[in-house]
Formats: structure tokens, C-alpha cells, sequence
């Protein structure tokens, strides 16, 4: 993983991180429950959105390393683990 990469989804990681704990206040403090399913929602998204960019990468150099190599082992192995992944993402 690029090291700007990195530090990109280390920060959106760390501000769901605070999201969640806002969430746990907010559990604490009784909150309308339909509030907090919108925050939970959010949460949810904002997830989705760093899986995005975390597949993107991998694909962009894991699995472009493999083809370039021109190893047909490697390159079916990369291929079924992101085609694994992708289809957990679905569920």
C-alpha cells in the first residue's frame, strides 16, 4: 500500500472511529432511536467507502503486479481472492 494511501484511509478510519464512539454517546444518552440508525447508516457508508478505495488499490497493484508477471498461477490465485472478497462484499 502507497504510503499517501495509507494516511488517507488511516484518517477516514480514525474519523469513523469517532463516529462510532458518538454513537455509543449516543446510545448512553438515550437518544431517538431513528437518529441513531442514521448515524449508523452513515457509518456503514463511510465504510463502504474505504472497502472502495482499499479493493481499488489492491487491483490497481496487487493484482496488476500479478499479470505483469506473467505467473498464470498467481495471476488466477489474485483473481479468485478479489472475486472472494467481492462476493462477501454483496452479502
Amino acid at each position: 500500500m502507497r504510503n499517501d494511501f495509507k494516511v488517507s484511509c488511516q484518517k477516514r478510519l480514525n474519523r469513523i472511529e469517532g463516529q462510532v464512539r458518538g454513537l455509543a454517546k449516543m446510545v448512553d444518552e438515550d437518544r431517538y432511536c431513528i437518529d441513531i440508525v442514521t448515524q449508523i447508516s452513515a457509518v456503514r457508508s463511510a465504510l463502504r467507502r474505504v472497502e472502495e478505495e482499499i479493493l481499488k488499490d489492491h487491483v490497481a497493484h496487487c493484482v496488476e503486479h500479478a499479470i505483469r508477471s506473467g505467473d498464470k498461477a498467481d495471476q488466477r490465485r489474485k483473481i479468485a481472492e478479489l472475486m472472494e472478497v467481492v462476493g462477501r462484499v454483496d452479502r
